[in-house]
Order: C-alpha cells, then sequence, then structure tokens
C-alpha cells in the first residue's frame, strides 16, 4: 500500500527546491537554466534522491549538480523553513541526462527510412 504522506513530502520538497534554486548565488547553478526534475524520498525520511536538469548538454547538467551539492545547505535551510517534516533528509543530488537522451532518440527516428507504400513498390499486385 503506497505512503500518500511521502508521494507529498516528494512534491512539496520538489516545489521547494524549484523555488529555491532562483536565489543560489553559485555560479555553476545561477548562470545556467537549472530545473528540478524529480525528488524521491526514502520511506525513513533520512534520504532525498534530487534528479537536475540544465540546458546545455552532460557537462554543464555535472557542473549545476556539482554547484547544488555545494549548496545543499541553503536548500535544507529553505526546505525546513516552509515543509513540515519529522527531520531534515539529506539531499542526494542525481545528474539527469532525459532530455539529451530523448532529442537523440527523436534524431534517430527522424533519420529512419520511411517505409514504401504498395502503390509505390509498383509490383502490380492490385487487389479490388
Amino acid at each position: 500500500m503506497p505512503n500518500f504522506n511521502i508521494k507529498r513530502l516528494n512534491e512539496d520538497i520538489l516545489r521547494e527546491l524549484s523555488a529555491a534554486v532562483a536565489g543560489v548565488k553559485d555560479p555553476r547553478v545561477a548562470d545556467g537554466f537549472v530545473t528540478v526534475t524529480r525528488t524521491e524520498l526514502t520511506s525513513d525520511l533520512s534520504y532525498c534522491k534530487v534528479w537536475v536538469a540544465c540546458m546545455g548538454g552532460e557537462k554543464r547538467t555535472e557542473k549545476a549538480v556539482e554547484g547544488m551539492k555545494a549548496a545543499s545547505g541553503y536548500f535544507k535551510k529553505m526546505i525546513a523553513a516552509r515543509v513540515r517534516m519529522r527531520k531534515m533528509p539529506e539531499l542526494i543530488f542525481i545528474p539527469d541526462n532525459s532530455l539529451e537522451y530523448s532529442s537523440h532518440i527523436e534524431e534517430i527516428i527522424a533519420n529512419l527510412p520511411k517505409p514504401v507504400d504498395d502503390e509505390e513498390r509498383g509490383d502490380g499486385n492490385n487487389e479490388n
């Protein structure tokens, strides 16, 4: 049976982290378009995995994750001020490269050869 309180806390943490990113002064985070895409809180509220995406490729995302790790104390303070929890989880920042992966898949699909219709083949088998 799912724990709805954990789901609500995940959403609250995601919302607060997304809002707090704008207040970070670290150039690794502030200079790019950094987005928190997903959070996953453990059932004992000890750890929270935070997936981070950034425009500009995989290297840019890695730098943004490093900047967010450096600012984790700031993020914990912002979450504690707005979300009531028994204990504050340790934030684990993970790069989310799904945007680059999806664009890569779209590129592969766009470069696939188009299927040939029966009429274009001209094999002469007209069924009426």
